[in-house]
C-alpha cells in the first residue's frame, strides 16, 4: 500500500423488517455524488478501521449497530488516488435517520432491491457477501 492510499471503512447495515421480519439492507444516497451506496467514510488519523466504520454508520444513518463478520475490503481509484475501504456486516440496533449534508436519503430494501439500487457493482457484490455470512451464522 502506498503512502497516499485513502483509507476508509463502512458497513453493510442490515435489520429485520419491523413489518414482516424479512431481511432489509440500508442504502444511502449521497447528493455530492448522486449515488446510492453502503454507509462508509474516510478514517480519521490513527483511527482503527472498525471504529471508523461504526462512526461513519452512525454519522450517515443515525443508527448504532452491532458489528458482525468482516466482509471483503474494496479497492478502487478515486480522484486518481488508490482507496481501500474495509467493510463489516452490521446489524442496526437503534437510531433514527435524519437527512444531513452527506446523506439526504436512506432506504431499507430487500437484498434484491438493494442490489438493484446500489450504483457501483462493488457495492452490489457486498450484498452477496452479507447474505453468505448470514446464511452461515
Amino acid at each position: 500500500m502506498t503512502d497516499d492510499t485513502i483509507l476508509a471503512a463502512g458497513c453493510v447495515l442490515w435489520r429485520r423488517s419491523p413489518v414482516d421480519g424479512e431481511l432489509e439492507i440500508a442504502v444511502v444516497h449521497r447528493p455530492k455524488y448522486d449515488d446510492w451506496s453502503h454507509p462508509k467514510g474516510k478514517l480519521k488519523r490513527g483511527e482503527a478501521p472498525l471504529a471508523g466504520a461504526l462512526r461513519e454508520v452512525e454519522e450517515e444513518t443515525g443508527f448504532r449497530c452491532e458489528p458482525g463478520a468482516r466482509l471483503p475490503s474494496v479497492l478502487y481509484y478515486a480522484g486518481g488516488r488508490r482507496k481501500t475501504v474495509s467493510y463489516w456486516a452490521a446489524e442496526a440496533t437503534e437510531g433514527h435517520f435524519t437527512p444531513n449534508r452527506e446523506v439526504d436519503r436512506l432506504r431499507w430494501l430487500s437484498p434484491a432491491a438493494a442490489r438493484t439500487r446500489l450504483t457501483q457493482p462493488r457495492d452490489q457484490d457486498l450484498v452477496d457477501e452479507l447474505l453468505a455470512v448470514l446464511r452461515h451464522a
